[in-house]
């Protein structure tokens, strides 16, 4: 057991914590942004929550094409070569932009035709400058997530986590100074968060490309990144990687991003309720992914050593970590469920649907739990493609048809949507967890 936790456990948790520090920060932004801007009106609330979730569809699926960078960058570091590792993140910020000028365009698809989404009309004259701001900030995030996985990758998350939290406590100044109109800043509300937030992602893209190329422990990695020209061969295992990664996110996301629209068809009531909810379970996820993004930057390590037993125990003792990790924070929650969305918004009947959503927020832990850490693990291995197959029968087959039956036909509402959760992500947590002990077994 000594020897499991020094070989397994402690390097998990050691890589892992940093990073789930880093992304605590990341819901502390979004509990500001949500918090600060409920309190402005609950109209803006509603707004938020709205194109927060179709937002955030197109955040994770840059996210997604970042993390093919992690078995690349991983197994490169195994290996000890740290030219390549430099070529890699090169062929990644090229790719990273290609992603996002595409995300744009579809966006901008997005952004003309909110109309036409069956959203309250009252909403539209909010939604639309806000959504703007965010879509202007988005390059930078794709460029932040290239250089986080790096540092990630090589086993650097301390890193991340210090530029993370900074930008958060930008964000959050920015919120209390724009939305509300502090000293001779004007009073913007919902705009004024998306201002304050893409100050942020600007800033935090800067830091990480500044300790990335002038740093002196980066300074093998920039030499790699100098030297030469873009190698076309790994910009497109970049892509082939990155590109899967990406469907299988975005996919995961949207069957919380498009259930945005059948909530929209309840009302603004349950819209913002549903903000509340989204905003509560992005803690556990973050929490979750730190130790998933652990797990895939020791599986891709010891599939460079070509010790893939090693690789197997790592991400069984990063599930039972997982684990602990939901029953810690589920027991508070669930506890206070009755006065999760007072901190945001005073409406009574925002109050009691959240009181009911946390029942099937806390059901779908286990396979939240278990989908991040074999998703995470088949990353490490690089074997992407058949997390795109899994994740469009989870959230496309099972997830949405199954939220618009019990929510909207059986007229369940915004509870009956999220009852489809728990179902499907256990059905992808089962589902990666096969295809990953198929691939240990073809070596």
């Amino acid at each position: 057991m000594k020897y499991a936790f020094s070989r397994h456990y402690s390097p998990l948790i050691s890589l892992g914590v940093p990073i789930v520090v880093g992304q605590i920060g990341n819901i502390v932004l979004g509990f500001a942004d949500t918090l600060m801007v409920g309190h402005h009106s609950m109209e803006e609330l509603a707004a938020a929550s709205f194109v927060n979730t179709m937002f955030m569809l197109f955040v994770i699926f840059a996210m997604g094409f970042s993390y093919g960078l992690t078995p690349l960058v991983g197994y490169s570091h195994g290996r000890g070569e740290t030219a390549a590792i430099g070529a890699t993140v090169r062929a990644g910020l090229v790719g990273s932009t290609l992603l996002a000028v595409l995300l744009l365009v579809v966006l901008s698809g997005l952004y003309f035709g909110l109309h036409l989404l069956g959203q309250p009309d009252e909403l539209l004259p909010l939604m639309r400058p806000y959504l703007l701001v965010n879509m202007v900030s988005l390059p930078f995030v794709c460029w932040m997530n290239t250089f986080k996985q790096f540092f990630d990758a090589v086993g650097d998350t301390k890193t991340p986590m210090a530029v993370l939290v900074g930008g958060n406590v930008v964000n959050i100044a920015g919120n209390w100074l724009l939305i509300y109109g502090v000293g001779p800043f004007p009073e913007l509300g919902l705009l004024g968060a998306g201002i304050s937030t893409l100050v942020s992602r600007v800033g935090m893209a800067a830091a990480f490309a500044l300790l990335f190329f002038f740093s002196p422990r980066c300074s093998a990695y920039s030499e790699g990144f100098r030297a030469g020209g873009l190698d076309r061969h790994l910009l497109w295992r970049v892509n082939a990687l990155g590109w899967p990664l990406a469907l299988q996110m975005g996919m995961e996301s949207a069957a919380f991003s498009l259930s945005a629209i059948l909530v929209g068809w309840i009302g603004t009531t349950a819209l913002a309720a549903h903000q509340v909810m989204l905003t509560v379970s992005q803690l556990f996820y973050m929490v979750y992914y730190g130790m998933g993004a652990a797990v895939a930057v020791r599986v891709s390590y010891f599939r460079g050593q070509g010790d893939l037993s090693a690789a197997r125990a790592t991400a069984s003792a990063g599930f039972r970590i997982i684990l602990v990790i939901a029953c810690v924070v589920a027991v508070p929650i669930f506890l206070l469920r009755g006065q999760l969305s007072l901190w945001f918004t005073d409406s009574g009947e925002v109050c009691a649907l959240v009181a009911q959503t946390v029942i099937p927020l806390m059901a779908y832990q286990f396979g939240d739990g278990l989908q991040c850490t074999f998703a995470n693990a088949l990353r490490g291995m690089a074997h992407v493609k058949p997390m795109m197959y899994i994740a469009f029968f989870s959230y496309f087959i099972v997830s949405l048809p199954l939220g618009w039956f019990l929510g909207i036909r059986l007229g369940y509402g915004l509870v009956g949507v999220w009852w489809a959760f728990p179902v499907c992500l256990t059905c992808a947590g089962v589902l990666y967890r096969m295809a990953f002990e198929r691939r240990l077994r073809e070596g």
